[in-house]
């Protein structure tokens, strides 16, 4: 269709308004297209909490009713505490400490070569399964299924399996948390990948580099500190699944807090469980510390 154009080179009025409706319309469309697709995620949204509140059986009233009860059992594995005798009450609720700790400590190394040995797992496969790295579909489609199956398989399940083949110990919830950590790890190590600045990747594309120095010298320098963030908060989460682990019989304090909950040893629930939370406390503390010092370096370099 042929414009209009008046003699001071402007569109005519009647072609503005054409552009005006058909602006309009397409606006109109778009609008529409937008909440009737808000609406159909509303209504399966609607629908699949329908669904979960069914299958599941939640029910508020039961809700009501059972938290007295779970409060009561808390309150149960308390220890009496007194003004006279506090740190004799203290001692008798702590009589195992040192026994204790020494679990604790296995709990947290657990975690931490748990970690380490998944991290590295993770950043091995994390490049692959980056739809912007890889070219070849059939690799990156290998290593996102992989990924996949570390994740998808509970701890607890890789636990079983690895008592089975190694023993009772520690071992076999360091393998199972390396493996989980590895699934997890990998997908958010590949989806920092996929936001990374392509222009430095082209940089060392175009200078001859190759895929290995791409991956070097391209995505890891601007994406390490979302590397170590993701990593302290996998190895806070691995040193709480640590302690699950042992009631398979993966070693830590957790093997010996399972023996406590079945023979009703009340206050040792609690004196453990306290320690748990208490080291969770310290170990959120000191990974915040070493994330934000890294990222306020990075971010002075960068300046």
């Amino acid at each position: 269709m042929s414009t209009l154009i008046s003699s001071n080179g402007r569109l005519s009025s009647t072609t503005r308004e054409e552009r005006l409706l058909s602006f309009e319309g397409r606006y109109r469309q778009q609008r529409f297209t937008r909440r009737a697709w808000t609406l159909l995620y509303g209504a399966l949204f609607v629908a699949a909490l329908v669904a979960s509140i069914v299958v599941s059986d939640f029910s508020v009233p039961g809700l009501v009713e059972g938290l007295p009860m779970a409060w009561n059992y808390v309150a149960g594995t308390l220890p009496t505490l007194t003004l006279e005798n506090f740190f004799g009450d203290l001692a008798d609720w702590y009589w195992g400490l040192r026994f204790w700790l020494r679990l604790l400590v296995e709990t947290i190394l657990m975690g931490f070569v748990g970690t380490v040995l998944g991290g590295v797992l993770a950043l091995a496969l994390c490049f692959p399964a980056s739809r912007n790295l890889v070219e070849n579909t059939g690799i990156y489609f290998a290593a996102r299924r992989a990924l996949e199956f570390f994740r998808t398989v509970p701890e607890l399940v890789f636990a079983l399996i690895f008592v089975f083949a190694f023993g009772l110990g520690p071992f076999a919830g360091v393998l199972a948390i390396a493996v989980h950590t590895a699934g997890s790890l990998g997908k958010l190590f590949a989806e920092i990948n996929e936001n990374a600045d392509p222009r430095p990747i082209e940089g060392v594309r175009a200078s001859g580099g190759n895929w290995p120095m791409i991956m070097r010298l391209g995505v890891v320098p601007q994406a390490l500190p979302n590397y170590v963030s993701y990593l302290l908060l996998r190895f806070e989460i691995n040193v709480r699944g640590a302690s699950a682990l042992g009631i398979v019989g993966a070693g830590g304090i957790g093997q010996d807090l399972y023996v406590a909950i079945r023979q009703f040893e009340y206050t040792d629930i609690s004196a453990k469980m306290l320690l748990l939370i208490l080291t969770t406390f310290v170990i959120d503390i000191i990974c915040e510390t070493i994330r934000h010092r890294l990222i306020g370096a990075d971010l002075t370099q960068k300046a």
